[in-house]
């Protein structure tokens, strides 16, 4: 396959990206009260719409599904028109925006729950090892350990697929060009994938693989009865153990099954995470230079996936130059440069230096501070305008 520059243009879902730059993820924690996206997030997102693609931070498909403080929602009107804000944004600055969707599964504390229930769990099995982001007991911001949760009952499936068909509706309705489900990092869809954790009876469980991605692929279905399949990705991070997942003897199987399902659907793309660290919080990083997927491992899903493949670990410009040219990958997604950087293709373009965002205003609630107060680079002066 021929390989393409990090500036070429690619076609996603029968819409044209600009370029192969992808802004990541990211929870950035901004939102006002109700979980509602607002005008200073609309000029975040919008800051930063030179990127080919935007996804989106981690929103919540229904109040059940929150695992962290002032993470958006898309389950009511009001939410929508918050997030309508952010699209046009986005759109008005010539750019391409996916939803990034979610349910945290038992990632999540009591005191985050619509009134104060356990976190939905695929088993009742506590991710003991794991904290997530709420009030501690003195009612203080910190990181805190996720709470014991209860098992989804079979009964209880098709009301939560009817909360993802609804997100997706309003997802739609608020002007997102596609949408990206969040089946990585221990959060509920990978819950379910893992051998070792889902030890369900029923048919969302069990050691053969239709079951354990069948929660996945009725999710997937649904979205591109709306969206239309080449218009999803979905987050996967094979091998990873973030959030207390287990190791899984059958991940790579699984992994691969669930690729060739998806390409059966014509799934837009796959986005591939690979973690350096077992367990942690928001702080966790990845790094590309250090450890990453295998080259035998990506080639294969090269293979088994005809659709865009996003490949996300830590790049610089050069290693992902230097990943796109393998012809393994189409889209090389940013995360940390992007906060400090909001024209980071035209840096990256032009060889500028890029700015180091200070971590402690990742996730602050100061208003502008850490979040849009960072300019665009002006070759003209040694300063920045």
């Amino acid at each position: 396959m021929k390989s393409a520059s990090l500036f070429a243009p690619f076609q996603l879902g029968g819409q044209e990206l600009a370029n192969r730059v992808v802004m990541a993820p990211m929870t950035r924690t901004r939102t006002s009260p109700g979980d509602v996206p607002n005008e200073l997030m609309a000029k975040y997102y919008g800051q930063r719409a030179s990127a080919g693609l935007i996804i989106s931070e981690a929103t919540d498909v229904a109040p059940h599904s929150k695992g962290y403080l002032w993470t958006p929602g898309i389950y009511n009107d009001e939410q929508v028109r918050g997030w309508k804000l952010v699209t046009d944004s986005v759109h008005r600055n010539g750019g391409k925006i996916f939803q990034q969707i979610w349910h945290v599964g038992r990632m999540s504390h009591t005191s985050l729950m619509p009134d104060g229930q356990q976190p939905w769990g695929v088993t009742d099995e506590q991710a003991v090892g794991s904290d997530v982001f709420a009030h501690g007991s003195d009612g203080r911001l910190t990181f805190v350990r996720a709470s014991k949760p209860r098992q989804i009952g079979t009964e209880e499936m098709p009301a939560l697929l009817d909360d993802f068909e609804r997100a997706f509706r309003n997802a739609g309705e608020a002007g997102f060009d596609g949408i990206e489900l969040h089946a990585a990092n221990g959060y509920l869809f990978e819950q379910f994938m893992n051998s070792t954790l889902n030890t369900r009876t029923d048919h969302y469980g069990g050691q053969n693989f239709e079951n354990r991605t069948r929660f996945l692929l009725e999710v997937v279905d649904l979205a591109a009865g709306i969206f239309g399949a080449g218009r999803i990705g979905i987050r996967l991070s094979p091998f990873g153990h973030y959030n207390s997942i287990p190791a899984d003897p059958h991940g790579e199987d699984t992994f691969f099954y669930l690729c060739r399902e998806l390409d059966r659907r014509g799934v837009g793309y796959i986005h591939l995470l690979y973690q350096l660290l077992p367990s942690g919080n928001m702080e966790q990083v990845t790094r590309f230079e250090e450890t990453n997927l295998p080259d035998a491992f990506v080639k294969k899903v090269r293979e088994e996936f005809r659709g865009g493949i996003i490949w996300c670990g830590s790049f610089s410009r050069e290693s992902a130059e230097q990943a796109l040219a393998t012809g393994m990958v189409d889209m090389i997604a940013f995360g940390r440069p992007f906060v400090g950087n909001p024209d980071l293709v035209a840096r990256f373009k032009n060889n500028w230096p890029l700015v180091e965002a200070d971590r402690s205003a990742y996730y602050t609630r100061n208003g502008e501070i850490g979040f849009t107060d960072f300019p665009n680079f002006n070759p003209h002066s040694a300063e920045v305008d």
